[in-house]
């Protein structure tokens, strides 16, 4: 299956991943483009006219909200489908938020390879998808603040029973919840960089009243 438009654009930080959904879309015979956060993502788009953006949420620098937000303000990019991939944002609220911002489905990792080549298909054959209202800026920050601090929470509560989980078992079970816990604990320090830049943000919103 040959797309007679632009590319499909693929937006993951994690390199393995980023890797196995362009390989599964290229083996369809889809043309797509990478990056690697949103604002690479940003970089891309000015240059190819994506038929599709397919996108991580946690990533660094910019993640997917925030690209989601960007391209529904700006008339050149507002039309574009948006996919949302994520381990990390999945519960109802975070799916809510996703689909406000305009994200045309929402897909939990792992990828379930046939459900993902469904849904790239149905968008790009359908027709174009029915797209809400792009959000305000104020109602963008609330939310988005609201699923930081809420994602914080989480992480945090998760990386405290991982550290006590460890405390308990054997040598040779540690390493696996090891490396549970660094990745809960990079994702942890990633949403907080996030947080803060938000914070600088509303603070600098509210100085300038």
């Amino acid at each position: 299956m040959i797309v007679p438009y632009g590319p499909i654009l693929v937006v993951e930080d994690v390199p393995h991943i980023l890797e196995l959904l362009a390989v599964t879309l290229r083996f369809k015979g889809y043309p797509v483009v990478t990056a690697t956060n949103g604002e690479e993502a940003l970089e891309v788009i000015a240059k190819e006219r994506p038929a599709m953006v397919i996108t991580d949420i946690l990533m660094p620098r910019m993640d997917g909200f925030t690209l989601m937000h960007s391209l529904r303000n700006d008339p050149k990019t507002s039309r574009i489908p948006v996919v949302f991939l994520s381990a990390t944002y999945i519960t109802p609220k975070d799916r809510d938020f996703a689909l406000e911002l305009g994200a045309v489905r929402f897909l939990e990792k792992p990828v379930d390879t046939p459900e993902f080549l469904l849904t790239v298909a149905e968008i790009l054959t359908q027709g174009p998808p029915t797209i809400p209202p792009p959000m305000s800026q104020d109602d963008f920050y609330r939310g988005y603040l609201d699923r930081l601090e809420n994602k914080l929470r989480h992480k945090s509560q998760q990386i405290t029973r991982t550290e006590r989980l460890l405390e308990t078992l054997p040598e040779e079970q540690k390493p696996a919840f090891e490396s549970i816990l660094k990745e809960a604990r990079d994702h942890r320090s990633e949403i907080q960089e996030e947080l803060d830049e938000l914070y600088k943000i509303l603070a600098q919103e509210k100085d300038d009243i």
